[in-house]
């Protein structure tokens, strides 16, 4: 059988590891299931005005001292942006034409397609994309066809009594969905009568091994070093990151747009997804607000601390939980961490969790026969 993935990725305003990777690691298991996937290029009509190569003029951040930084950034910013589409042209079965509201019913026909998997990453997030057709399985292909969700995430959104009657019609285009955080399940099934479970993101269900055959063999940096790696600025996270440099006796790579930091860290901005997870593989200490950027540490066994981020602490309190290692969120910047990670214990019990997600994407795809 073959799925068309729907997700976000190739269309964004700024380039995400975390949406290649949830994207690949998706693909990849749809392909240990025994289907075969395929990458839509969609680019939803929020995402039309967005430009990762001139990504200023839809800035959220309006600082100016922040906008320069990321002015003085656009040399990096360029060459990232050409590995990203290098990566999501040559790991995928990817569709030859971009796909829009104007043109997605078109899909089947041209691609093939037996169903879509909608997921993972925030795309139920209405604050952030509001109820769009793709994401929700809204268009008369997919409404008409079969649809399943996995570690679709609602993210902090606010929904009002409008957006919840959207939602609940839209939750019955869906066969069977796999929601990343708990917090909505409730309401899903007081709502909806389509089962639902809740699923590990998809960057869980693989190994350091199936990353190692995407991370750059090759160490990038002779020296030691820490990875500063900030999806959104946060003055006491990088003060925390050059303290414990300091303590270390290690460099910082950084993976930011904080151009100024340029006079004592080295600025990594244009890494690919390979050189990332290289980058990630080799350190001695990950600091991060990603989501994902922890995800990959504790799949390296890399020591790290995940600093507090807006609209996403829920999905780190979460994902942490299942580690049993709350005591590596920091706030202020202060806290305390306790000891070294004992990683045999928390990669069991990832692999614990990862069956019933491995088992519900299973079923989920057999039911299109």
């Amino acid at each position: 059988m073959t799925f068309a993935q729907i997700s976000y990725n190739i269309h964004c305003n700024f380039t995400n590891y975390g949406s290649a990777l949830q994207t690949w690691a998706l693909s990849q298991m749809i392909s240990k299931l025994g289907h075969k996937s395929v990458l839509v290029d969609y680019c939803p009509d929020c995402l039309k005005d967005k430009d990762p190569l001139n990504p200023m003029k839809n800035m959220w951040d309006t600082d100016e001292v922040r906008r320069r930084m990321c002015e003085l950034s656009m040399p990096a910013i360029r060459i990232n942006y050409e590995k990203f589409e290098r990566f999501y042209t040559e790991r995928f079965h990817r569709t030859g034409k971009v796909y829009t509201k104007e043109n997605f019913n078109d899909i089947v026909r041209d691609e093939k397609i037996d169903g879509f998997v909608c997921g993972s990453d925030t795309i139920f997030c209405v604050d952030e994309f509001g109820m769009d057709d793709g994401y929700y399985a809204n268009y008369p292909v997919m409404r008409n066809g079969y649809s399943v969700a996995y570690a679709a995430s609602f993210g902090d959104s606010h929904f009002d009594d409008a957006t919840y009657r959207m939602l609940d019609d839209r939750l019955r285009n869906f066969k069977a969905l796999g929601i990343r955080e708990g917090q909505m399940i409730p309401y899903i099934k007081k709502h909806s009568s389509t089962p639902v479970r809740q699923v590990l993101d998809p960057t869980l269900l693989l190994s350091r091994e199936d990353y190692d055959r995407l991370a750059f063999a090759d160490r990038l940096e002779s020296e030691k070093y820490i990875l500063l790696y900030a999806r959104r600025y946060n003055e006491k996270m990088f003060e925390y990151a050059d303290r414990l440099a300091a303590e270390k006796g290690c460099k910082i790579i950084d993976i930011s747009l904080m151009a100024v930091n340029a006079d004592r860290h080295r600025m990594f901005y244009e890494a690919g997804v390979e050189e990332f997870l290289s980058l990630v593989r080799h350190t001695e200490y990950v600091v991060t607000n990603s989501y994902h950027g922890m995800i990959m540490a504790v799949h390296y066994r890399r020591p790290f601390v995940i600093f507090s981020r807006e609209q996403c602490d829920t999905k780190i309190d979460e994902v942490l939980k299942l580690f049993d290692l709350n005591d590596r969120k920091m706030v202020t910047g202060e806290e305390t961490v306790t000891g070294d990670v004992d990683y045999d214990v928390v990669h069991r019990r990832i692999q614990d969790a990862a069956k019933d997600s491995v088992e519900y994407l299973s079923n989920a795809l057999n039911g299109c026969k």
